[in-house]
């Protein structure tokens, strides 16, 4: 997995210099160690979380720095590994991008009501300093809904309805059209799946309709 995982990511590195790919490898090297024995609830190594978040970011071609903070993003919340370890190893702008992030994990975690959303979404761009952070985030979030048929029907509710209250709001802010329109279907499939279905099924047919 983990051979497959790291030629998977140099595949959307091609923007980005020869010697930032050797740090990124790196970054990549250290988080797969870090996440040894940790497993996502699809039964994939926990590797191929920020793996996936790192090709998002890549794709949107970000520096250097942000792909190496989005495979580490959650190294310092999951692991022993600290803020200093990172800065020691990848340097300080990597750092302070980890830390941003897990700080973002940690207001998350505390903010439960739907009236809240607004607040939240200030709350979130008030401390990302750094856009970079923001942008980490929203591939983070982006992946976790591509994948949340792993999760129990009442996490995914919840999980569909922050995205849809807080986290697409905060892609549509910042012009990110293609990730919030994603970010809006994915919450109605796993927020109203039999409509969901029924809507698919009559765009399907429509769209065959047009073709012929």
């Amino acid at each position: 997995m983990a051979a497959v995982a790291i030629t998977d990511l140099r595949q959307h590195l091609g923007y980005l210099k020869p010697s930032d790919i050797g740090h990124i490898e790196e970054a990549y090297q250290f988080s797969d160690a870090a996440h040894q024995g940790q497993f996502r609830l699809s039964g994939l190594p926990y590797i191929s979380h920020p793996v996936a978040v790192a090709e998002i970011v890549a794709d949107w071609q970000l520096d250097a720095q942000a792909v190496m903070a989005a495979l580490l993003h959650d190294v310092m919340e999951d692991t022993e590994v600290s803020k200093q370890q990172i800065a020691e190893r990848f340097g300080k702008p990597v750092a302070e991008l980890v830390d941003g992030l897990s700080k973002l994990d940690r207001i998350e975690f505390q903010s439960q009501e739907d009236a809240q959303a607004e607040n939240f979404r200030k709350m979130l761009l008030a401390m990302a300093r750094d856009v970079r952070v923001i942008l980490i985030k929203l591939a983070d979030r982006l992946h976790n809904m591509r994948t949340l048929d792993a999760m129990a029907p009442a996490h995914r509710k919840r999980i569909a309805r922050e995205t849809i209250d807080i986290y697409a709001p905060i892609a549509n802010r910042l012009g990110l059209n293609a990730l919030f329109l994603e970010l809006q279907d994915l919450s109605f499939k796993h927020l109203y799946p039999l409509r969901y279905r029924i809507l698919a099924h009559a765009i399907k047919t429509a769209r065959q309709g047009q073709i012929r």
